[in-house]
């Protein structure tokens, strides 16, 4: 094995210099389970748990290794096992924030290079929620692509795929057929030697069918999605790296059934840029787009150059980030208290 074939380059090199007086090497997350890690290394495959160090300083879920991430490491002698002592800085970082109530990140994929939001040309295809990829895509720091698979289903391609581009930005959007083999050119060739590529998706959508086609062998076990409603089924059940043949790294994720915004600020003006412009040409600069006069974006939308529906799903956005920048807020403080209680303790000891 070669980290440098992994993903390995200049970036990460100048941070692990820092650790180079110790017995310590690089390696990379390729799969998580419950506090365990398998690490790729230049050594072959280790088994690894954080430092009771690198445990204590953790504050927050993104104190702890994800899959993606590049670790300083130490082996254990005569053992396929590890310790990791330091995560690397990411270059990227794609997160939402846990599903259910808690006010909690979850980091879905780090240092990725290109992330594929795949999507369906099916019935259950929501724009509305290719808006919510393309935000989180944009403050991940990689660059999104979206992916339209089977569009041997599709009874009208050229008419989903100008839906699809109408809230894309300038995003390229690739329709593909993995049993027909349609539109596979296209997406090889963002499968360069060395770079990561993240697969994220709901369900069914054919991020297994796409990964087994590229792998060249089925590694992914594939499910039918339901007639009922055209929505699919979890197949992939965890995170992992996968290496291409031709030397690209890939993430293939789990199907999110809920995907709730994290520290998305940014991204807001990338994948909203058509709406933040008009409004640039508003009568009053604190307008909400309601009933103003003089609103920019309402004439837009009264002219047929923008739908009413990316409006509202841009407003509930925005509403659904203030309030999540609140609980954070109120989380930091509550960490802060926790972490310095913890400290207290240890020096008590």
């Amino acid at each position: 094995m070669n980290i440098n074939q992994f993903g390995f380059n200049e970036f990460f090199q100048e941070q692990l210099q820092a650790f180079e007086m110790n017995d310590y090497i690089a390696g990379r997350i390729s799969l998580e389970h419950k506090r365990y890690y398998r690490v790729w290394t230049d050594e072959g495959e280790l088994l690894c748990e954080v430092s009771g160090k690198l445990d204590f300083q953790a504050a927050n879920r993104e104190d702890y290794p994800a899959v993606g991430d590049w670790v300083v490491l130490q082996r254990m002698q005569g053992e396929e096992k590890g310790v990791i002592h330091a995560i690397l800085k990411r270059k990227s970082k794609f997160s939402r924030k846990i599903a259910g109530i808690n006010t909690e990140e979850q980091i879905v994929a780090a240092n990725v290079d290109t992330v594929f939001l795949v999507n369906s040309l099916n019935d259950d295809l929501n724009l509305r929620r290719i808006e919510r990829y393309l935000l989180l895509a944009w403050e991940s720091g990689a660059n999104p692509v979206i992916i339209l698979t089977k569009v041997d289903l599709c009874a009208d391609v050229e008419q989903q795929l100008a839906l699809v581009e109408s809230v894309a930005m300038g995003v390229p959007v690739i329709p593909i057929s993995v049993l027909n083999e349609v539109g596979m050119e296209s997406i090889a060739t963002y499968l360069k030697a060395g770079d990561t590529i993240a697969l994220l998706g709901s369900s069914g959508v054919g991020k297994s069918t796409l990964t087994n086609y590229l792998l060249g062998y089925e590694k992914q076990k594939v499910h039918q999605i339901r007639e009922d409603d055209a929505k699919g089924r979890h197949t992939t059940t965890h995170r992992e790296l996968i290496l291409l043949p031709n030397g690209a790294v890939m993430i293939d994720t789990p199907g999110m059934r809920e995907l709730q915004l994290w520290d998305s600020d940014k991204g807001v003006s990338e994948s909203f840029a058509d709406i933040e412009g008009f409004a640039d040409n508003c009568k009053f600069r604190d307008c909400t787009h309601h009933n103003e006069p003089g609103c920019a974006v309402k004439e837009m939308i009264a002219a047929g150059l923008l739908e009413e529906a990316r409006l509202i799903s841009y407003k509930k956005l925005l509403k659904e980030l203030a309030y999540l920048e609140r609980r954070q807020d109120l989380k930091k403080q509550s960490e802060e208290r926790k972490h310095w209680k913890k400290i207290s303790k240890a020096a008590r000891k």
